[in-house]
């Protein structure tokens, strides 16, 4: 059975990262939302959606719905999603999931009400590194998890005519609330901070945690690169093990070689030397190393009842509870 999906928002991340990916997953865009009703029908043009509306009461009122997927802002995916979920219909929501914890437990109570999943867009889990270094740490060899490090930097483009980091911590930050916990894979269980702040929308994080299975870490993030420039690097430490991840796409896996050297019958081996990836960027296949297709594979099999590890609402609120325990910090800094 093709699932008939109505979705609400559309636009720019909806329109260039969101619907191109979910709509190779063999699903129908049955109806479309937005405020904006020339953007709402630019989109209907685009994938031949016969029913356009400007209020998601109404979208999610279409007769024939199976599910709802939506990119919007946190207060209305919270609002939104409960609203469906009261019609019976499962969701799928870009993070942030709501504005606060408290919110997005609110759509974890609607969802266990009506046994129906919520998944949420951590893509960050998908993406091609991230992904293959999950697969490592997780594979047996390497062995238990001691420490990460991480740098994810953004510009000030979160704010026009006055300074709200709010932006910043919701869409950026929680991005790595999220993805450090599965990478370690425990929960964070402490959290320290400092910050630079030179100007105002110009700040800089350094965020220490330690997690529940003992692994410490440091997080870098903040508003003071280029979004021009490459802003993202992770390593992941184990003993005489790491896994290195540049810019989401290349991924490094150090183990534990000999000194080359001073042996003349020096080579390289597959179970001690480094293993390098990158990917191939001229082959002529539709790939999406941000992650965006492979987690709507996922989301669109959670969203027709199949089992899936998708990012769910319990997820999400982990990620809420340890954005809001920073933002704390920053405040109180």
């Amino acid at each position: 059975m093709t699932l008939k999906i109505g979705w609400i928002g559309c636009g720019r991340h909806a329109t260039q990262m969101l619907l191109p990916q979910i709509t190779r997953c063999g699903v129908r865009l049955e109806a479309i939302c937005d405020v904006n009703a020339d953007a709402a029908s630019a989109v209907a043009t685009q994938y031949g959606v016969h029913h356009v509306h400007t209020r998601f009461e109404d979208l999610i009122a279409h007769a024939g719905l199976d599910a709802i997927g939506m990119a919007v802002g946190p207060d209305l995916h919270r609002v939104a999603s409960i609203a469906a979920l009261k019609r019976g219909l499962p969701v799928f929501m870009e993070k942030p999931p709501a504005a606060t914890s408290a919110g997005a437990r609110e759509i974890e109570a609607a969802a266990k009400a009506v046994g129906k999943p919520v998944l949420v867009g951590f893509m960050k889990r998908y993406s091609t590194g991230n992904k293959i270094a999950h697969n490592i740490i997780r594979g047996g060899e390497f062995g238990d998890v001691l420490g990460i490090t991480g740098t994810y930097m953004t510009a000030p483009t979160y704010f026009e005519k006055e300074v709200d980091y709010s932006g910043f911590f919701l869409h950026h930050c929680v991005h790595y609330m999220d993805l450090v916990p599965w990478l370690v894979g425990a929960p964070i269980v402490e959290m320290g901070l400092r910050k630079a702040e030179p100007t105002p929308g110009k700040l800089l994080l350094h965020v220490n945690i330690a997690c529940a299975n003992g692994a410490i870490g440091t997080i870098v993030m903040g508003t003071v690169q280029s979004r021009g420039t490459p802003m993202e690097f992770v390593t992941v430490m184990g003993d005489h093990r790491r896994v290195e991840i540049d810019n989401i796409i290349g991924v490094t896996y150090h183990r534990d070689p000999p000194f080359k050297a001073d042996d003349p019958a020096a080579t390289l081996s597959d179970a001690r030397d480094s293993l390098t990836w990158r990917p191939n960027f001229t082959a002529a296949v539709n790939e999406d190393h941000k992650g965006y297709h492979a987690m709507m594979v996922d989301v669109v099999a959670g969203l027709s009842g199949e089992p899936s590890p998708a990012p769910t609402i319990a997820d999400g609120i982990v990620a809420m509870d340890n954005l809001e325990r920073m933002t704390a910090l920053v405040a109180a800094d």
